[in-house]
């Protein structure tokens, strides 16, 4: 009988040192999970550090501390790169402009000079492909510009609506050359958001440079009361695969190279640092983009 006691109390103990050694081991592992998310997030070099002097439990910390390192110095090595590609875009961009220039001015004298017919298709083809090439050498420092770390934008409150009604008035005489007669519907109530209000002004200005671009003649522009904009036309032009492929850099549906396919690429790297979102999609031949800041 002596014997079945002091197995039962041996059992009890064995299974009460079990079961802390278990709870012991759970929370070790849940200051690792703890822990290696709040490293992933921050902007530290610190490592992982738990209480428990479970050897396992330190070995699984060294470990990801290990990888932690390891992902860091790659982390360290794309942001390097990433600014080194910035900065070549910026200067790439601010070179070209000069000679550029310079080429347009030239052509501007040809213009006053007599000429034949094919002397003055081909100074009208050059001209063509210079204002191309003005065109993506200004989307490209834009993009570049756009970007830059977020930090160094300046934020301030903006009425949305105002901006809006601005961005469309600006393009009056673009809408009305195209024929195109905008249906615009506002929400009465007065939308701020703390933004930068060049960002948000360019944002806007390419969705409405786009929706001229691929409009049969249309074009809805609405802002809710939530401060959902969207913006939508009759696209024939377009398919959904098209569609899917709208943000991509440098795409392009059209085939003549009149457009640089940064417009759309450069409004949502906006709106992403503004913490929105920017959604296509084609419904029944119409092309309907979301933003919410």
């Amino acid at each position: 009988m002596l014997w079945l006691i002091m197995c039962c109390c041996a059992l009890a103990i064995l299974s009460v040192a079990l079961l802390v050694k278990i709870f012991l081991m759970r929370k070790s592992a849940g200051e690792i999970e703890k822990e290696f998310a709040d490293k992933l997030k921050e902007e530290t070099n610190t490592l992982i550090s738990i209480s428990s002097r479970d050897k396992a439990m330190m070995s699984l910390a060294d470990n990801m501390n290990g990888c932690l390192r390891e992902l860091r110095v790659i982390k360290h090595r794309f942001m390097l790169g990433d600014l080194e590609l910035k900065n070549a875009i910026t200067n790439i961009s601010h070179d070209i402009r000069t000679p550029l220039a310079a080429i347009c001015a030239y052509l501007d004298l040809l213009d006053t000079c007599e000429k034949n017919d094919v002397a003055a298709e081909y100074i009208n083809i050059i001209r063509n492909r210079a204002e191309m090439l003005r065109q993506l050498t200004e989307e490209l420092f834009r993009y570049s510009m756009a970007i830059a770390p977020v930090c160094e934008t300046v934020v301030e409150d903006t009425v949305v609506n105002t901006l809006l009604e601005e961005s469309i008035a600006g393009f009056y005489a673009v809408l009305l050359e195209k024929k195109i007669t905008p249906n615009v519907r506002m929400t009465e109530n007065k939308i701020v958001r703390k933004v930068n209000r060049e960002s948000l002004s360019r944002i806007f200005s390419n969705l409405i440079s786009n929706a001229v671009k691929y409009s049969d003649g249309d074009l809805d522009i609405v802002l809710t009361d939530q401060g959902e904009m969207i913006f939508a036309n009759t696209a024939s032009k377009l398919n959904e695969v098209q569609v899917g492929r709208l943000f991509d850099r440098f795409y392009t549906v059209e085939t003549s190279g009149k457009s640089t396919g940064l417009g759309l690429a450069i409004a949502r790297t906006l709106v992403e640092q503004m913490n929105g979102s920017i959604t296509a999609k084609y419904e029944k031949g119409r092309l309907i983009i979301w933003v919410v800041i």
